[in-house]
């Protein structure tokens, strides 16, 4: 006690001194001993000297020595820290005052800076501003506004107008003999799924086109996309100019097939952009202008007259420095990419042409240059002097100023294309914000309105000079700045009248183009029409700004793809599996839902397992259509002799079956277990694939996806299916329908060939909800059974049957391994770390690293009999429409089990499913039609 007593006491050494005398070596080696003390000291210094949080070293001291100039002023500092503020002090970014970062040389520079690895649209710091952006296929775009605007967007494309920025689609010019163009496009599309290049009406110029390319000579399997493409009208030589716009996820694709049959693989130029070197000079400006220490001279008017002009670097999706132009040795035929050269303004609504002829006005002739000096507006000057340009500028003129006394774009004919030359948009500039109206005077039911509703623009009329590059270089070129323009509004001598510019005004060249909106279907026709306008670049703000003072409300990417929903289009890439960009966007949507599915908490997560849902966040459709194709070879139903065998089938010489058939037996949905007689090879059949790279790298991999299936496009079989479909409500309605359609009754006979030629087809559908209900994504399509269509029958108000809950086999595997997690936590550290593990462990860890609870952690079973319901297929968008006020899907349905259940369903119930989601148990009964 006495001994404890004296160690807490201040003679503590003293107290115990015997027993530490005791245990105190008699020797020590002073090698050894210096040696140890030397590293203890070593490594206190080191932990004084380091610092162990990431705070300064004024924040370091005691809270009665802080002091809020030591922030900045080191010498406020103790001494003893003074050298060690002055090292963080020099690690620190020079960062400048705000009003030196805020100057136009910097911000022009800053800007030029953060395009080089996103691209920014002309409109992107006005978007910047008021939407949500996203990074998208190597552009920064707006997605959605931040106010809330979804039914407002709504409203305007219906009743009003609905501006968005395309400027970000890609434009591909071919140039080159009318007759070899014609002859190798033919190769990468078909007549058989629409109009082709060489379509009397687009071949002209007088209108826009639209299908869908797929690899050379390899219709209907490996689809590229969707394209729309404009013919420059003939002006008396052999050559020809096409324009093909395209979605930016396609052109990687697009391009290098259009230079593989055109056999373009010589360069004509090598394109190395100006901005890259223009911003380095910047960012050097700005350093010796701007240095720390030093004030920028006001007097320096060099300085101001160097601010560099904000320019664009190319677009997102290719390598500057890599070539944009492409000439083919043999045919002569040029491959020129125009994309961000020619911009692209959409108008949606009724009142969209009302938009347009408030703000933009023909050009005044003119005869003399303003300045013998400049060369602004000397190309009009010359075609002023030819007595036929400006006979057919005047009759453009008069065309133009007949769409105010239309009702609706959609009563133009579709894609009707007008040339027009108008005047700088920003001097008509009103006050205030206004709404365009029509003028209901020119509504009259004259003869030149009525001859423009039934014949379109005259073909003479639809040249434009924007086809021009030389034009479209010198109208960019000598744009009239807003520093210059406001400057002469300050002078006028009545402030805020109209400021007329004379000969100095810009003559711009533009493009407008009619959308038709909805055409296919019964209802709504014509909803959502309007007009493209194409501008040369460089004049994205002087005409954005007038259309948004013309009370237009402004879209972005997500009100793109409604207007494509009410539509009940496909939209790019989104709703187009069987190409390239399709599979890229499946796969990143996968990876997404993925990630938000793991972030939330375990006890929060929907079990997929247990509710019967294999895959909810990719649409297997390999494996669908692979499922249906082995049902239809087992049970036999459908082949008889006189038919082909199934084996046989083939379109244009290439067959689509896999001469082993799969039998697949179907599985109870109680126990969940499944009884499989093959071995599924279909890489989408697998839950989790391979990684892919990018958009962007689609260029430099060599291996390419390929989809074993294809979606039916063919018009003529579309439309047969549209009128299988079509619902029935009284007798022989039926009947009636088909032979006024010139369709088919539905007979063996008939549609066995179809079944026979594509056993692996997908048909894209829309579907309608008959009751209540919402479909939401990757929602499942199923065929109800005799007892649920009796049901309907009996009870008009039956939403649908339920599915039984199913039984998660991945359950006890989880908590294995949470056990084997828990386990190793307990373990000694050091253990671990002396005894590497053991290759079964390494085996074990791998086999339960993608094991989540509540998804199907194997491979996939037979999608289509997992549930009590027969899969048909899977919705891609699904929402309560607007438009229709109920709930509506688009998605893919099999073919073969289309046929199939159209075949046995009743005459009164044609063309009705059931729409599960993929977090409920409840089926909802819904209506299926093809729309043509």
């Amino acid at each position: 006690k006495g001994q404890n007593r004296g160690e807490r006491g201040r003679g503590g050494w003293q107290g115990g001194c015997q027993n530490v005398s005791e245990e105190m070596p008699k020797y020590i080696t002073v090698s050894t001993f210096a040696q140890a003390r030397a590293a203890e000291i070593n490594a206190m210094l080191k932990a004084v000297t380091q610092k162990s949080s990431n705070s300064l070293v004024f924040q370091t001291l005691p809270r009665h020595m802080r002091r809020r100039a030591m922030s900045h002023n080191i010498k406020r500092l103790p001494r003893r820290l003074q050298e060690i503020a002055r090292k963080e002090k020099k690690e620190q970014s020079k960062t400048k005052c705000r009003k030196a970062r805020r100057r136009h040389i910097n911000l022009v520079a800053e800007f030029n800076r953060r395009q080089r690895k996103n691209i920014w649209l002309e409109t992107h710091i006005w978007h910047a501003k008021r939407f949500h952006m996203v990074k998208k296929w190597g552009y920064c775009l707006g997605d959605s506004p931040t106010e809330k605007s979804y039914r407002a967007c709504y409203r305007a494309m219906t009743k009003h107008c609905l501006l968005q920025d395309l400027s970000y689609y890609c434009c591909l010019e071919l140039t080159g003999r009318e007759n070899e163009l014609l002859k190798q496009l033919a190769r990468i599309c078909s007549i058989d799924a629409g109009l082709t290049f060489d379509e009397a009406c687009c071949l002209s110029g007088r209108f826009e086109g639209s299908l869908n390319l797929y690899r050379a000579d390899r219709y209907p399997e490996d689809m590229l996309g969707p394209v729309t493409f404009i013919w420059k009208p003939r002006d008396g030589s052999e050559n020809r100019q096409l324009w093909i716009w395209m979605h930016p996820a396609l052109k990687q694709d697009m391009l290098r097939e259009l230079k593989a049959i055109f056999q373009c693989s010589e360069p004509e130029e090598i394109y190395v952009p100006e901005p890259i070197t223009t911003s380095i000079q910047e960012e050097k400006q700005m350093d010796v202008f701007l240095s720390l220490g030093k004030k920028r001279k006001k007097e320096d008017k060099e300085g101001e007259k160097a601010v560099p002009v904000k320019k664009i670097i190319g677009d997102g999706t290719r390598d500057p420095f890599q070539s944009y132009s492409w000439v083919s040795q043999t045919t002569g035929i040029v491959i020129s990419d125009r994309t961000m050269e020619i911009l692209r303004y959409r108008l949606i609504g009724p009142l969209s042409h009302s938009v347009l002829t408030e703000t933009l006005k023909a050009a005044s002739l003119q005869t003399e240059m303003a300045d013998s000096e400049s060369e602004l507006n000397n190309w009009w000057v010359e075609n002023c002097k030819d007595s036929e340009k400006v006979s057919l500028h005047q009759r453009q003129s008069a065309i133009f100023e007949l769409l105010e006394g239309i009702s609706s774009p959609s009563e133009m004919p579709p894609g009707t294309i007008l040339g027009l030359t108008v005047g700088d948009p920003r001097v008509n500039l009103p006050k205030t914000k206004t709404k365009a109206m029509p003028d209901f005077e020119k509504y009259q039911d004259n003869d030149k309105v009525r001859q423009l509703y039934l014949e379109g623009v005259p073909l003479d009329c639809a040249h434009s000079f924007i086809w021009d590059q030389d034009i479209c270089k010198n109208v960019t070129e000598n744009k009239i700045s807003e520093q210059d323009l406001n400057h002469m509004r300050a002078q006028l001598l009545v402030p805020g009248s109209h400021l007329d510019l004379g000969p100095c005004e810009s003559k711009i060249p533009i493009l407008l183009v009619q959308q038709p909106g909805k055409m296919a279907g019964e209802d709504r026709p014509g909803w959502g029409s309007g007009w493209d306008i194409y501008l040369p670049k460089g004049w994205g703000m002087a005409f954005w700004i007038p259309f948004i003072y013309r009370g237009v409300r402004v879209g972005g990417l997500q009100e793109a793809l409604k207007h494509s929903e009410y539509q009940r289009t496909p939209h790019t890439p989104n709703d187009f599996p069987d190409s390239q960009a399709g599979m890229q966007f499946a796969k990143e949507l996968e990876t997404s839902l993925l990630e938000k599915f793991k972030r939330r908490p375990p006890a929060k997560r929907a079990n997929y397992v247990k509710l019967g849902t294999l895959s909810p966040f990719l649409c297997p459709w390999g494996q669908l259509t692979k499922n249906w194709e082995g049902r239809m070879k087992a049970s036999g139903e459908f082949v008889h002799p006189s038919s082909p065998h199934p084996e046989c089938c083939a379109t244009e010489g290439r067959s689509f079956c896999d001469p082993k058939a799969e039998v697949v037996k179907e599985a109870s949905p109680e126990t969940g277990e499944v009884e499989e007689t093959m071995e599924i090879t279909s890489s989408e059949g697998v839950l989790k694939t391979e990684d892919v790279t990018g958009t962007q790298d689609f260029g430099e991999r060599g291996e390419t996806m390929t989809s074993d299936f294809i979606v039916l496009r063919s018009e003529k079989l579309l439309m047969q299916l549209s009128a299988w479909c079509y619902p029935t409500a009284g007798k022989d309605r039926r009947v009636r329908l088909i032979s006024r359609l010139g369709q088919k009754e539905m007979t063996e006979d008939v549609f066995l060939p179809i079944l026979m030629s594509y056993p692996r087809a997908l048909v894209w559908v829309n579907l309608s909800l008959l009751r209540k209900g919402n479909p939401e994504l990757h929602a499942m399509i199923c065929i109800p059974t005799e007892d649920d269509l009796l049901h309907l029958s009996k009870d008009r108000l039956f939403c649908g049957p339920q599915e039984p809950k199913h039984c998660d086999i991945f359950k006890h595997k989880v908590q294995k391994l949470k056990e084997e997690k828990k386990k190793k936590k307990k373990d000694n550290a050091k253990a671990l770390e002396s005894d590497p593990p053991s290759a079964p462990d390494k085996e074990m860890t791998e086999e339960h690293e993608d094991l989540i609870l509540g998804l199907w952690s194997d491979t996939l079973p037979d999608v289509t009999s997992h549930c009590s319901r027969t899969l048909l297929g899977y919705v891609t968008r699904g929402d309560f429409s607007l438009a229709a006020g109920c709930g509506e899907a688009l998605g893919f349905v099999s073919l073969t089990g289309l046929l199939c259940m159209l075949y046995k369903q009743p005459a009164d119930k044609k063309g009705l499913v059931l729409l599960r989601t993929p977090a409920s148990f409840q089926y909802r009964f819904a209506r299926l039609t093809i729309e043509v």
